[in-house]
């Protein structure tokens, strides 16, 4: 017989409780920041992938080394390592090829990938969420089918979101695996620190610079540790082990307004055309109508 965590994390139809919708809505804000971050930083893709996830995993090591390892749980740590890796080589590459705007909302489609990956599990996804995530989709169709006609590159920067966006659901739904047998801190540390390796090699190859950098970005990097790593992958990551993976994706959905709103006040980035807004705007409402849908009987266990 299941425990009521694994039941609370198995249903994918239910809202999280206070202390992690707490924790998810400091992660918006945190991984809302990634984006214009990412697009102000010179460094190069595979560079930035390397040090931000090496400085998230050093700073979560100190509370892992308290935990105990399971086998089963790290092998899908250092798999979630490696699909994070490359979301992060794609969600790189869009946000210095699009929009912010553009590039956030595509790759928050993760909730409709989230969604395919758990009906094929054979979890269950209610008829409400299917039909925000039908309008989300239709958004992401205009807003790339606008930037094409604008602009190959803004599109190639869409259709590497949308790529990202898959992989992000996939990471999401493996974290949730690892955390079944790992502690959060063990998990991030090691499936950070696989990141930082795999992406490593890929700087080098590419020719890369790794170490000779102007202090701004050494800042800018801190940053991206502080903000979108630890208070926004992280607090993500700290749910996971009550919360479906499928939620946790439908509630990024929400830092697509946060990375759009500190784009345009600090002027970060390419700015978007206010043709991809209706676009924008069906990809966040389809994201409400999943968010509202109706509320499980079950009351959801709190901590």
């Amino acid at each position: 017989m299941s425990s009521p965590q694994n039941r609370t994390v198995d249903n994918h139809t239910e809202l999280p409780a206070r202390p992690d919708l707490i924790r998810l809505i400091i992660g918006i804000f945190g991984i809302g920041s990634s984006g214009p971050l990412i697009a102000i930083s010179s460094m190069p893709v595979p560079t930035l992938i390397f040090w931000r996830n090496l400085g998230g995993s050093l700073v979560t090591l100190p509370f892992a080394l308290r935990h105990k390892l399971h086998r089963t749980g790290v092998k899908w740590a250092i798999l979630a390592g490696v699909v994070l890796a490359v979301h992060f080589v794609g969600f790189f590459i869009s946000m210095r090829m699009t929009s912010v705007t553009a590039g956030t909302a595509i790759v928050a489609t993760q909730p409709i990938f989230a969604a395919l990956f758990v009906k094929i599990t054979g979890g269950h996804i209610p008829t409400k969420a299917w039909f925000g995530m039908l309008i989300s989709f239709s958004g992401v169709l205009l807003v790339t089918g606008i930037d094409l006609r604008l602009d190959r590159r803004s599109f190639l920067g869409d259709l590497s979101a949308l790529i990202s966006g898959a992989l992000a659901a996939a990471y999401m739904l493996i974290g949730s695996r690892a955390q079944k047998t790992l502690e959060t801190t063990s998990y991030t540390t090691i499936c950070y620190f696989v990141c930082a390796v795999t992406a490593l090699p890929m700087a080098l190859l590419t020719g890369s610079e790794i170490i000779h950098f102007v202090s701004r970005q050494w800042w800018i990097l801190l940053a991206l540790i502080i903000g979108a790593q630890i208070l926004g992958h992280t607090m993500f990551n700290l749910t996971l082990k009550r919360v479906s993976p499928a939620v946790v994706s439908m509630i990024v959905f929400f830092e697509v307004p946060v990375a759009a709103v500190l784009s345009l006040i600090f002027k970060i980035g390419k700015q978007p055309t206010l043709t991809i807004i209706p676009g924008v705007i069906l990809i966040l409402l389809g994201c409400i109508l999943v968010v509202l849908r109706t509320r499980s009987q079950t009351a959801m266990v709190e901590e």
